[in-house]
């Protein structure tokens, strides 16, 4: 079985995500091969096959055009652990309550442009992890990624729908006159903010 992948134009981590999945719906042994527009994909997807125990073969197709193929074998690391479709449960010692805090329309600092892009695939990256979130606080700038016009509100929906809470600030949401625009989650106050943050077993600020 050969499966193709068209990852071309897709921002990081969307490349590794459609590999990943492409390599668990393999029924049997094949290859999965995957287009990419930059070598920094490459590298990323030749580190998930490594992960994996599987070979992988990248080549340049043409200009900002890259093939990443990967060889699916019984041999692999991901077969060897028999690794299940569902999440697995989280193991002891894991952290547990895990809190995201998102405070600003843009990840880092540096280029506003280049923050909104990486915030937006932090957020769907979130979708794709194994140990989810229990809360995503969402405050100050950050008020707007829950409301009217955001481009990440599915994968929010996504989240809230696999029991991720969401939580805007209400003051914030007034503030910027969005208090109307809300599309996902509920609204908290600053008392339900730092009860959150202070029961928090790790706290995540992109």
């Amino acid at each position: 079985m050969k499966k193709f992948v068209d990852a071309l134009g897709d921002a990081c981590p969307i490349p590794v995500v459609k590999t990943k999945n492409a390599i668990s719906e393999m029924e049997g042994e094949g290859t999965v091969e995957t287009l990419v527009d930059n070598e920094v994909a490459v590298k990323n997807l030749t580190k998930l096959a490594n992960q994996l125990g599987f070979a992988v073969h990248a080549e340049k197709n043409a200009e900002n055009q890259f093939s990443v193929t990967i060889e699916v074998r019984g041999n692999g690391a991901e077969k060897e652990a028999d690794v299940p479709a569902e999440c697995p449960a989280v193991p002891e010692g894991r952290t547990k309550n895990i809190v995201v805090a998102v405070t600003a329309p843009v990840m880092g600092s540096g280029n506003d442009d280049l923050g909104a892009v990486l915030i937006k695939g932090f957020l769907y990256a979130l979708t794709q992890q194994d140990v989810l979130p229990r809360t995503i606080l969402f405050y100050n700038g950050g008020a707007a990624f829950t409301t009217e016009g955001s481009a990440s509100i599915e994968d929010l929906k996504n989240l809230e729908a696999l029991g991720v809470e969401i939580l805007t600030c209400g003051t914030c949401l007034n503030y910027y006159g969005l208090q109307d625009k809300l599309q996902v989650g509920g609204v908290t106050n600053m008392y339900e903010i730092v009860e959150k943050l202070v029961g928090a077993d790790l706290i995540i600020r992109p």
